[in-house]
Parts: structure tokens; sequence; C-alpha cells
């Protein structure tokens, strides 16, 4: 990676934010796992600050938490959070698609559309990191047709990329069939026809809600937290490995 003073500290930030980012994807990091913050900056090859400014970054889409005491974890939230924010965001969305469909144009169907083949293709490789940017990019472009700022604050509150990643990367999740839930929004969303992308959108969520509940379990982490685990084989919390184990010093300079 070219050095600091080449690079605006932004630019690295989003960088290492998406490296980080694909590493959880990828299963590098399980959920629950700590992201040391030192450690992170030696492998990138950089210093702490923009490596904090990422954090924080993943921390504002819900995919990490960050404690002062304990530092960043991959956030491991139990199901019956999944299952809550799933019901709201499907109620969110329905609206949203009522709203966007007197305004979608042929080029948003064509942008929904080349979402959707990415889903396919990352899912058939088995690529859970661009099939997650690719749905999230889709729900998140329909919520921006509709047009209505207090909607979209509301929805981003939700962190729908956060539970859209959660859903992708569970061990036995059918990754093709939940790119194909999308068709039937595109579908309606191109007819004009607001009843039958809201019912396509109470089926997306229905079949993910249920692949969710029936494969995510919940664990307890042993400082009493309650949270959730992909199956048996993952431990409450889980370090990467790393020559050093050194805390997160968030605070730090």
């Amino acid at each position: 990676m070219p050095r600091e003073s080449e690079i605006p500290r932004s630019v690295l930030a989003d960088q290492v934010k998406d490296r980080l980012l694909q590493a959880i994807l990828e299963g590098r990091y399980a959920p629950g796992s700590r992201i040391v913050e030192t450690r992170v900056a030696r492998e990138y090859g950089v210093s702490q600050a923009p490596v904090r400014e990422a954090l924080r970054g993943l921390e504002a889409i819900g995919v990490i938490e960050i404690n002062a005491f304990r530092g960043a974890r991959v956030r491991r939230p139990s199901t019956g959070q999944l299952m809550e924010a799933f019901a709201v965001r499907t109620e969110l969305e329905k609206l949203g698609a009522r709203l966007a469909v007197p305004r979608v144009t042929d080029a948003d169907v064509a942008e929904l559309e080349g979402y959707i083949r990415e889903m396919r293709r990352a899912a058939r490789e088995g690529d859970s990191y661009a099939e997650a940017t690719a749905d999230a990019a889709f729900h998140g472009r329909v919520i921006e047709i509709a047009a209505n700022a207090t909607l979209a604050r509301v929805w981003r509150h939700l962190e729908p990329f956060s539970r859209t990643y959660i859903t992708l990367v569970i061990p036995g999740v059918d990754r093709e069939r939940i790119a194909g839930l999308h068709d039937p929004v595109l579908d309606a969303l191109r007819d004009g026809d607001a009843v039958l992308a809201a019912a396509a959108l109470d089926r997306h969520f229905e079949v993910a809600g249920s692949m969710l509940g029936n494969l995510w379990l919940d664990v307890s982490s042993p400082n009493g937290d309650d949270g959730a685990g992909v199956g048996s084989s993952v431990a409450p919390t889980i370090d990467a490995p790393a020559p050093h184990d050194s805390p997160v010093e968030v605070g730090s300079a």
C-alpha cells in the first residue's frame, strides 16, 4: 500500500475499511472475533489513525462494535435482534417500493438488473463479499428512488448492510436462492405495480428470515453478553491469528 504521505487519510481509511470488510465476509474474522488496531496497522503498512477511522466506519454500518474497554469485535447479534430488525426493515422497504413505483425510470431498472446479475455471479463463485455488496446496493437504490429522506434515515439505522452480510455468510445458506428473490421485486417495479412489489418484498424477507432463524444459533459470551454464533464450531470470542496480541487502542493518538 502506498505511503500515507502520498494519500489522504480518508482514502487510506476507505481502503482499510474495504479490506477489513472483505476479510469479515470471507470468514477470516468470525462473529465475536477481536480486531486489533495495532495488528491491522502493521499488516496493512499504515499508522493506527486510518485503521481507527476504518473501524468507526464499519461500526457505523453495524458490522463491528467498539467498546472502550474491550476494543473492536465483529458483531454477533442474537437471533431475536436480527428477526426484530428484519420485521421493521420489511415494512420500511415495502413503503419504499410503493413510493418508488411512480418514480422508477428505465435507467433505474437497468441499474437494479445489474445488481441482480452481480449477486448471481457472486453466488455461483461463492463470493460473499461481492454478493452482500450488490444485495445491499439493490435495496439501498430502491430506497433512494423513493426520495423520502425520513424513510432513508430510519432505514439506515437498521444497519441493512450488516443484516445482509450476516444472512449471506452463514454456512448452509442458499445464496443463489437469495439472489433470485430480487427478481419479483424488480419485475413489479418495472411494471409499476406497487402491490406486487410489496408482496415480493414480504416474500423476500420471509425466506431470508427463515434461513437465518434456522442456521443462526444463539450463544453467550464469557463476559455474559448475549450473542449469536454460526453453529457449534464458532467460539464465543475468537482472536484472529497474529504474532502478537496487542489490545485495540481505539482512543490512542
